[in-house]
């Protein structure tokens, strides 16, 4: 699930606490094997998602803001 007014992804942590996470900040996602988002802050999270539901999050995020960016521009 998207936040759709925050403009970032949803993810949920180890301990089942929803967040939403800045998808530009992620820097590497690797399975530990906990699934372990990296940002290019240096700062990680540990989430139950698998990588490959995270990349499938950030890519659909970047698809809809790139849908109603040509949308405002036509």
């Amino acid at each position: 699930m998207m936040g759709d007014e925050t403009g970032m992804v949803e993810l949920t942590k180890l301990n089942g606490v929803a967040f939403v996470l800045n998808s530009n900040l992620i820097e590497t996602i690797e399975t530990i094997p906990e699934t372990k988002v990296t940002l290019t802050t240096g700062k990680y999270f540990l989430v139950q998602e698998m990588p490959q539901d995270v990349v499938n999050r950030v890519i659909a995020y970047n698809q809809k803001i790139f849908k109603n960016a040509i949308r405002v521009t036509k």
